[in-house]
């Protein structure tokens, strides 16, 4: 009488072995050394035969099984129901992580054009040329307020950066 031929194992049933092999390993039948060499012993393992001697001077979980493998999970077709509009996370552009121009196409500056603005009108000595990264404009405006030509000229460009549209220092438009 011949033996049956042996059934191959799948990843399921390996990852079960090193799971009841880790558990013998935390009850203290197994030294490291001896878990870490059983467990790449059953990720090798090709068949069921091959995961038998890993358990043989092992205690049993159930008798006449060498390993206890839970049955295959199931999972419905269709868990939630699927959004008509893609999730935020799907539409995240990495090179533009503030979103694009619409006419354009442009990434978006990590400032803001109203922020700009304002800060020009409120405080107009450069202050928001130097928020937008325009140092070399903001200190033209800021060295010309002292003579009181800087104060108008940085009072319309407050009004230029709030009804136009402004760039940051790397030619990127300033968000909305």
């Amino acid at each position: 009488m011949s033996t049956p031929d042996p059934v191959r194992i799948g990843n399921s049933e390996r990852e079960a072995a090193v799971r009841a092999l880790g558990e013998h390993f935390a009850e203290g039948r197994l030294d490291p050394d001896e878990y870490e060499e059983r467990a790449a012993a059953a990720y090798a393992a090709r068949t069921s035969e091959d995961l038998t001697p890993l358990f043989k001077d092992l205690p049993r979980s159930e008798p006449g099984t060498a390993v206890a493998v839970p049955p295959p999970a199931q999972y419905p077709a269709v868990a939630f129901p699927t959004a008509a509009y893609p999730t935020p996370s799907a539409r995240r552009d990495p090179d533009a992580p503030y979103g694009r121009e619409p006419v354009t196409g442009v990434p978006y500056s990590d400032r803001h054009k109203v922020v700009a603005g304002v800060l020009q009108l409120v405080l107009p000595l450069g202050i928001g040329r130097f928020y937008t990264g325009h140092t070399g404009i903001a200190v033209a405006q800021l060295l010309l307020s002292f003579i009181g030509i800087g104060l108008l000229w940085a009072f319309i460009d407050g009004i230029v950066i709030l009804a136009g549209r402004p760039v940051d220092q790397y030619g990127r438009p300033l968000r909305p």
